[in-house]
């Protein structure tokens, strides 16, 4: 084992005197009001706060915003603010949609230099996992396998999450490093009440949860019962861990104690992780990605990423078919129609070259073809013409998104993301964190790559920028993410909505899969488009309750805009969740 030198010792990482950052500190009212009505409320609209001093947005987890915001009043700048609610979030969760051993993407924009950084964080494949074919698994086409199938530690992969944490913070951090963990040390600590989504989630998972005796001593009662909702839920092991981590990096994770912990616990499982694995790991920083889209310049996330490539492709996709011409999708079943064939294309970026030249003969898919007008313009007659790829059944992967503008002009947008069903099928837990099981339906991905490298993932988080300003940051996640960040990024663009307008606008999700027929079903949120649009399309089409958005395919999208004239800042919430906008 290396050994571990406490972050106190080391220059660049622990900068700053300390600085408690903890939820005990705040009004008692306040507290109560975040971890109370707010985190137990799902709103049927995204929540908006305005100011000039900084904003902090959340898909989930309203709670969490409220300690990002707190980051900036203590000094705190964008990048201490969103890792301070990234890692509030999963404790928030239980770890069940997000991890701490999860991935991350991050776009930063630098107000003093005006330069625009891009982080992954993905998954990192098995270094001794020769054979990934045969790793047990398999996407989920049926409600019955939609918590996953076969549990497996060959289907644990190496997580960057809390690299990545370190990593930005020592690149962009102001604040001390072990300050950003105090929000999340107390609701681990202290406990917070189970909410009705996570006591659906216990439920659901009750039998996963009891498999390990490590993970029913995190998630059940002594007598061996499950946590009610209302009831207080606190997580003594995992408050434990993130101490060691703010006191000595995210080495102790990838180097230390914990890790020979994590790969005991996998190979228990059948899997092949060893610590030269998550030693290995690292960050990959690269420069944004630029799509030039009307008046506006996309800047997202390079690559391993390949999430922003098929968001700037998707806008050029748009233009070309016309829709900001046309009436919008909630108006016109044609436009819906067009609409939600150009998201579709996105699983082009799965397919292998070859499949991708027999089903669209003459078009460039190389990524510099892809960023450009003239590409969309080639593709999209042929996908007018009903030349498109399958669209398979949605998985059940699950994230978070946190986007904060502080009092500067420096802007951070974060995905983060367990990426498979919650907890994964394999339900293992060491000392309070989840590890997934990402490989059990990314075999083919993980062959393409080889071993100990890169996945690359397709998150689209990143910034607008016009007249060489940025003028609104934006993260996304949930299975249907491409479909809403093409719909909010079109709204605010070309339509000219705020960001909460964009988020409230009525959204279709990613396209249901039929099994009777094999068929495209049109997804969207039940009694958001008049039956006239949806029976115009000319296909079939599935409305879902609000409750049951996730599991029908919905994408979460969430923004601040700022005016580059006046610092005015506008931060707006998803609209079917727990979340919140926060702004002073």
């Amino acid at each position: 084992m290396i050994r571990l030198v406490p972050l106190a010792l080391l220059g660049g990482i622990a900068c700053g005197k300390p600085v408690s950052l903890s939820p005990a500190k705040w009004p008692k009212a306040e507290y109560d009001r975040f971890m109370g009505s707010i985190q137990n409320t799902v709103r049927t609209t995204a929540d908006v706060a305005t100011g000039t001093r900084g904003a902090v947005t959340v898909a989930y987890g309203g709670f969490a915003a409220r300690a990002g915001l707190e980051t900036l009043k203590r000094g705190g700048n964008a990048a201490d603010a969103a890792l301070t609610t990234a890692l509030t979030q999963v404790a928030l969760t239980a770890g069940a949609p997000i991890s701490y051993f999860g991935i991350m993407s991050l776009v930063y924009y630098d107000a003093q230099t005006g330069k625009t950084s891009t982080m992954s964080a993905g998954w990192n494949t098995i270094l001794d996992e020769t054979a990934p074919l045969s790793i047990p698994g398999e996407l989920a086409l049926s409600e019955d396998k939609l918590w996953g199938t076969v549990p497996s530690g060959r289907t644990a992969l190496v997580g960057g999450f809390m690299k990545g944490v370190e990593a930005a913070h020592r690149k962009f951090g102001k604040l001390p490093f072990a300050s950003m963990f105090d929000p999340a040390i107390h609701v681990a600590e202290a406990g917070m009440p189970v909410t009705k989504e996570l006591a659906g989630e216990f439920i659901s998972r009750e039998a996963d949860l009891k498999r390990l005796a490590a993970t029913r001593a995190v998630f059940m009662k002594p007598d061996g019962t499950r946590y009610l909702e209302g009831e207080r839920f606190r997580q003594p092991a995992l408050a434990r861990t993130l101490r060691m981590v703010a006191a000595r990096g995210a080495d102790y994770l990838y180097r230390g104690p914990w890790g020979e912990k994590l790969v005991r616990a996998v190979q228990a499982d059948g899997g092949k992780m060893t610590m030269a694995d998550l030693a290995a790991y690292q960050v990959t920083w690269s420069s944004p990605r630029i799509g030039t889209v009307g008046d506006y310049q996309i800047y997202t996330v390079g690559a391993p990423n390949y999430g922003g490539l098929n968001l700037i492709e998707a806008q050029h996709l748009a233009a070309a078919a016309g829709l900001a011409a046309g009436p919008h999708w909630s108006a016109s079943g044609v436009s819906l129609r067009n609409a939600s064939n150009i998201t579709n294309a996105w699983m082009l970026s799965l397919f292998p070259e070859s499949m991708r030249a027999s089903l669209y003969p003459g078009v460039d898919f190389s990524e510099a073809s892809r960023l450009t007008p003239e590409h969309a313009r080639r593709l999209w007659p042929r996908i007018a013409d009903g030349v498109k790829p399958l669209q398979w059944a949605k998985n059940g992967s699950h994230s978070d998104d946190v986007v904060v503008i502080d009092e500067e002009g420096n802007m951070a947008a974060i995905t983060h993301s367990i990426n498979c069903v919650i907890w994964g099928k394999t339900a293992i837990n060491v000392d309070g964190i989840s590890i997934g099981d990402p490989g059990s339906y990314q075999q083919a991905a993980i062959a393409k790559v080889g071993p100990g490298k890169p996945l690359p993932d397709p998150t689209e988080t990143g910034l607008l920028v016009k007249e060489g300003k940025p003028v609104l940051a934006f993260a996304s996640m949930g299975s249907g993410l491409h479909q809403r960040t093409f719909q909010a990024l079109l709204n605010v663009a070309v339509f000219g909505m705020t960001v909460d307008q964009a988020i409230d606008a009525p959204d279709f999700f990613i396209p249901t899969l039929s099994l009777k027929d094999g068929g495209y079903l049109v997804a969207v949120p039940k009694g958001r488009f008049p039956k006239t649009v949806l029976d115009e399309t000319g296909s079939g089409y599935r409305e879902y309750d609000p409750e049951r958005s996730r599991f029908g395919g919905e994408g979460v999208w969430v923004g601040i805009s700022r005016d580059p004239r006046t610092g005015r800042l506008r931060a707006a919430s998803h609209n079917r969740s727990n979340s919140a906008a926060v702004a002073y």
